[in-house]
């Protein structure tokens, strides 16, 4: 028997563009963490919907997420994608050119905190924001991203059940903690609209008033 998200994504045929991607990610060792297909597919929808046209992602892995976003663009719009590890952004950036959508992403490689000090400092602004990276920076990040945002911007955080470990009361390992802050925050911080979906590994949708 099929899960329910099994089910619902068997109703999808095979995206050729994500599928070279999921394989470019296993064939460099790179772990199997991408967003999941279903929120894959709300990410352009989110991205599209809200008309955004200056995106911010924090994790760039192998660029799954990345082709996501920026299939949702308007004509003109940009990515900038944080990413800790060169190798990981040059291969985003391989699997973005291949969808096509190379021109649209620009990669800024380092710590995304410091990144992110460095375009608050610059008076950069953007209107829509991903998060899947490192667990413990998520408090971080989300405090940055409220900085960094126009009004009305939308903030996503994805994988914020760490498969069962957020609601498993004998678990308080940093990820742990750090995740439940950001969810904590997410849910109750006066400057945010939002909701969790807790489908896949969870994912927090915000938007900024």
């Amino acid at each position: 028997m099929l899960t329910d998200e099994q089910y619902v994504d068997s109703l999808y045929g095979k995206d050729a563009d994500l599928e070279r991607t999921k394989e470019g990610i296993a064939a460099n060792g790179m772990p199997d963490i991408s967003v999941a297909d279903g929120y894959g597919r709300l990410l352009t929808m989110l991205v599209a919907m809200s008309g955004a046209k200056k995106i911010m992602e924090i994790g760039a892995l192998g660029g799954y997420s990345g082709i996501c976003l920026a299939r949702g663009l308007q004509a003109g719009g940009s990515l900038l994608s944080l990413e800790l590890l060169q190798k990981y952004a040059d291969l985003a950036q391989v699997h973005m050119e291949a969808a096509g959508l190379g021109d649209k992403v620009q990669y800024m490689v380092g710590d995304a905190k410091q990144s992110m000090a460095q375009l608050k400092s610059a008076g950069q602004t953007f209107d829509f924001f991903f998060i899947d990276a490192d667990k413990e920076g998520y408090p971080v990040y989300l405090d940055y991203a409220i900085e960094l945002a126009e009004p009305g911007a939308i903030i996503v955080g994805d994988n914020i059940l760490l498969r069962g470990r957020t609601t498993d009361p004998a678990k308080a390992g940093p990820s742990v903690r750090a995740v439940r802050s950001f969810n904590e925050t997410i849910a109750s911080d006066d400057r945010l609209q939002s909701t969790v979906l807790p489908g896949y590994d969870g994912l927090a949708i915000a938007i900024v008033k």
